[in-house]
């Protein structure tokens, strides 16, 4: 009995070994590949607007389509592709943050919902705003402003 079940449990071990290293089939559907899910604005001079452009793939077999872009405030404004983007074709989604009376570190995210069933996709954003006098004191010949892309 011993051996019977010693056998089982290794024929059990073997043949869930040999399904974890399948591969997975591709879904059916579109599909979103982000460049680059979180962008480091650094340290930018406060008043300005920083704008990033997160930039995806649809590597999916069917069109993309982004339904609605929210960001996680007021002080965040999105803008993205609104036509539907093609398998092996992108997108964008373009990021403004608005840093005028913000001075501090900043972390703010943006919620993505497209025609991928279940899916919800989160970008970030973050940075620290530095205040017009702190800036002029450190290098007044440097521009602190950093922009994405």
């Amino acid at each position: 009995m011993k051996k019977v079940f010693t056998l089982v449990v290794a024929l059990l071990f073997v043949s869930i070994a040999s399904f974890a290293q399948q591969s997975t089939p591709k879904k059916d559907g579109p599909q979103a590949s982000f460049k680059e899910e979180m962008h480091d604005f650094g340290k930018i001079r406060e008043g300005i607007v920083a704008e990033y452009e997160f930039k995806f793939t649809n590597t999916g077999n069917q069109p993309l389509i982004l339904n609605d872009v929210r960001a996680s405030c007021g002080c965040t404004t999105p803008a993205w592709s609104k036509e539907p983007v093609m398998p092996g074709k992108t997108g964008m989604i373009k990021v403004a943050y608005n840093s005028a009376g913000r001075p501090g570190a900043f972390n703010k995210s943006i919620t993505i919902t497209t025609n991928i069933p279940d899916e919800t996709k989160v970008l970030f954003i973050k940075g620290e705003v530095m205040p017009v006098a702190d800036m002029n004191d450190q290098n007044p010949n440097q521009s602190p402003v950093r922009l994405g892309n």
